[in-house]
């Protein structure tokens, strides 16, 4: 991941990380921004009666939460809890950037980073269709660890790392 940052800074592109390691929380505290307390509560009852109790927890426990869509991942399902994904912004002049669409010299910054990240065999969120993250690359091309490993598994092992 390093790599794709570096190839950018070659570019004279500054991607700068923000956020890699995620514990399931603040996943949660991702989730819940934007949806309803019906749709939340509904999702909570969900994970409980799947036995996914730690899930559950980390998404009760947070409280509510406002603000645009950031994911649709719950907590557990990014790469971001597993150490597997980064998300970088692009920095201008000093200030970050959120501009997919913004040339600077006839570049832009999440363009050269995804293209970087392709490269270099990494999936890249500015191709992804359902929900384009253009600030955010992950080691696998797998869209989530639970198309790798059963929700059971995943709940296990958030607790592991994440439970206290």
């Amino acid at each position: 991941m390093a790599d794709s940052i570096a190839a950018c800074t070659a570019q004279g592109l500054e991607m700068r990380p923000n956020e890699g390691l995620r514990d399931p929380f603040t996943q949660a505290r991702y989730w819940r921004r934007s949806r309803s307390g019906e749709e939340i509560k509904q999702k909570i009852a969900d994970l409980k009666a799947r036995g996914l109790d730690f899930l559950a927890h980390c998404l009760h426990s947070v409280g509510p939460q406002h603000g645009p869509p950031v994911t649709n991942s719950l907590p557990g399902l990014s790469w971001h809890q597993w150490g597997e994904a980064l998300d970088c912004f692009w920095l201008v002049k000093g200030k970050a950037v959120w501009d997919t669409k913004l040339l600077v010299n006839g570049k832009n910054g999440y363009r050269a980073y995804a293209a970087e990240a392709k490269k270099a065999g990494l999936d890249a969120g500015h191709y992804w269709t359902s929900f384009k993250d253009s600030p955010h690359i992950q080691l696998r091309r797998t869209s989530g660890p639970n198309k790798v490993y059963t929700l059971a598994q995943i709940d296990k092992e958030m607790k592991k790392r994440f439970g206290g």
